[in-house]
């Protein structure tokens, strides 16, 4: 295809043999000209593509755009030519969202070199638009002056003002209508360009583009206002010169750099607030929470002998680094289910969080979204799932299923209609275990009001109360399902499409008659924690006999007894795909709540990413068995 003025990929500066291109997207009320400058100050061996929008210039006579998708949709289809060179998207305000959207598309047909977003806020949150339809022309056109991206000579010409009046609010309608999944990632590694006296935008708003890319991030300061970027400032050319023709870019920004920054701030005499070592937060935990409250997180079932279990399963492994395998960058994602994971972790569900601390697992959600970690939420959440799903990010559903089906259904369907995207079906607790510490102290979260808040929110459930009947006992009815059997299983598959995964599995025959009922997609080794069966086998003991019993192609998760990055490691190296982690962020959140919850996963992806630097392992496909010293003296137990 030959790019013209008339067509909406159009080439200000053509290039016979570029070494890299670069499709720009402007911003709202906009043309492809914002970056004629911009394409003039780039070398020669860069071709600059500018997308027109419908509705202005050559392309007035089309109607704009009523959907961010459909500029989108444009775009991929007529960019797809031209990534016979590595091909990078930058966009500009509104227009990062173009690239964003347009970037998500391409990549299913091959990758994108790097995605560049100018002045703009992370695509799953609200930009806090104003409604420009209600606005007058004379409130539009001060705003426009705040900016500053239109000359005043300009703005004193009625039919000009008029052109982008027009233009400004068809755009943000558009706009205003987009809605972004919280857990929309591209594999292009992202870089934010952020103006120092940009208005409407902030370092702290920007900070979130992280947790939509899978291949790092990082953020660019420029000299100047909102639109900084489309002035003539030779620095902001010479930078993006750099980064598309790779010379002397700085490396991308990863896991890792976390421990840089402790020692940095240590210059200065700062320190972490709390400990970094992940074995430790109990103690500091312990210290804060009421005496019930930590019965109720630390206890184990019985003696505590299966708690114990997991923690020596994990230090009686030991892993065998390799050496000089260039792992000088890592790739810690994975797939799950057809989606892209930035890590192989995920929260896993603990209930009744309120009792570690008031704002519960809503503050643990906003963490997990800023790390770009899914959560999986429990049934027995403090907050309802559709308040915890308005502050998440990617984020599964653990179902207790309770012994009416009619609610089981209804949470099942609440979950899918909030954007919960998968089922984690726990199965180990059809009753509450034999837990010491919470008899000692005559202590349930739930009886006291934690941990019910998916029941009394629920219209299925409030239906089914009796008259002036008492929602803790309808709730106590309802909950347990110790009836539970393998033949309702198949059941739960007519609710939802959503993946099912089986948590508590021990036995690999329990995994795979799960498997040959067709009823489930994944399983989920644990033990709960060792906070059920006291005596219960390690779940990392058991891990290399599900997987074997299950085979390769079937998702396997792990979690009890994961602590520090190093365990991640041994995990996937036994054969899991990723891990559930559990009572350490709890402690983060007691400790100083989304804060506290934040450096726990800080933390323990630094781990992880230093684990893999210096086991030579370049991505999580490196994480092979042969990354472990075999044991002496395995497990006697056969299971046939």
């Amino acid at each position: 295809m030959t790019l013209t003025d008339n067509t909406p990929v159009r080439a200000p500066r053509p290039r016979r043999h570029p070494a890299a291109r670069l499709a720009c997207f402007p911003h709202a009320g906009a043309s492809a000209d914002a970056f004629t400058a911009l394409a003039a100050a780039l070398p020669e061996d860069v071709e600059v593509l500018t997308f027109q929008y419908p509705g202005r210039r050559e392309r007035r006579s089309e109607p704009c755009a009523a959907d961010i998708a459909d500029l989108a949709g444009e775009a991929a289809r007529l960019l797809a030519p031209y990534t016979d060179r590595p091909l990078s998207l930058l966009g500009h305000s509104m227009g990062a969202l173009v690239a964003f959207e347009t970037t998500r598309l391409l990549e299913q047909r091959g990758a994108v070199a790097r995605l560049f977003v100018s002045a703009a806020r992370p695509p799953s949150e609200d930009w806090g638009e104003r409604d420009l339809d209600a606005l007058d022309d004379a409130d539009v056109v001060a705003e426009l002056r705040r900016l500053g991206g239109v000359p005043e000579a300009l703005l004193r010409e009625e039919d000009v003002v008029a052109e982008i009046l027009r233009l400004l609010r068809a755009d943000h309608r558009a706009l205003r209508r987009y809605r972004c999944p919280p857990d929309a990632l591209v594999a292009a590694p992202v870089t934010v360009l952020l103006a120092d006296a940009d208005p409407k935008n902030t370092l702290e708003q920007t900070g979130g583009w992280a947790r939509h890319t899978t291949h790092g991030f990082d953020t660019e300061l420029l000299v100047g206002g909102h639109f900084a970027l489309t002035g003539r400032d030779p620095d902001v050319a010479r930078l993006l010169a750099d980064r598309l023709l790779e010379r002397g870019s700085a490396p991308m920004a990863t896991p890792a750099d976390a421990v840089r920054e402790i020692y940095l701030a240590g210059i200065g005499g700062g320190t972490p607030a709390l400990t970094t070592d992940l074995t430790a937060l109990e103690e500091q935990a312990r210290a804060v929470m009421t005496p019930a409250a930590v019965g109720y997180v630390l206890g184990d079932a019985g003696t505590g002998e299966t708690g114990r279990l997991n923690r020596r399963a994990y230090a009686r492994r030991h892993l065998v680094p390799r050496m000089l395998r260039g792992a000088a960058q890592r790739d810690l994602s994975v797939s799950l289910f057809g989606r892209t994971l930035s890590s192989p972790v995920l929260l896993a569900p603990i209930a009744a969080q309120t009792v570690a601390h008031p704002e519960g697992e809503l503050a643990t959600a906003r963490a997990a979204a800023e790390a770009g970690v899914p959560l999986v939420l429990s049934t027995g959440s403090s907050h309802s799932l559709e308040d915890v799903a308005a502050v998440a990010g990617p984020r599964w559903f653990q179902l207790y299923w309770p012994s009416d089906r009619a609610v089981a259904a209804s949470l099942v369907r609440r979950a899918e209609q909030s954007g919960y995207t998968a089922i984690v079906l726990t199965v180990d607790a059809p009753t509450f275990g034999y837990r010491p510490t919470d008899l000692d102290s005559g202590y349930l979260p739930f009886l006291h009001g934690h941990g019910i808040a998916n029941f009394t929110s629920d219209p299925v459930f409030l239906a089914g109360l009796p008259d002036g009947g008492s929602v803790l006992q309808h709730w106590a009815r309802v909950f347990a399902n110790p009836a539970l059997d393998w033949d309702d299983l198949p059941w739960l598959r007519t609710v939802t499409s959503l993946p099912i995964l089986l948590k508590g599995v021990l036995h690999p025959a329990d995994a795979r008659r799960a498997l040959d009922l067709e009823a489930v997609d994944g399983v989920i080794v644990s033990n709960h924690g060792g906070r059920q069966l006291d005596g219960t086998v390690a779940a990392l003991d058991v891990l290399p006999a599900v997987r074997a019993a299950v085979g390769n192609d079937v998702p396997v998760l792990v979690d009890s007894g994961v602590r520090t990055g190093s365990d991640v490691l041994k995990a996937l190296a036994l054969g899991a795909d990723a891990v559930l982690y559990g009572r350490p962020y709890l402690y983060g959140l007691a400790l100083d709540g989304q804060a506290g919850v934040a450096h726990v996963l800080r933390c323990l992806l630094a781990d992880l990413d230093l684990a893999m630097a210096l086991a030579g392992c370049r991505s999580t496909a490196d994480v092979t068995p042969d990354l472990l010293m075999p044991e002496a003296h395995p497990a006697p137990y056969d299971f046939g």
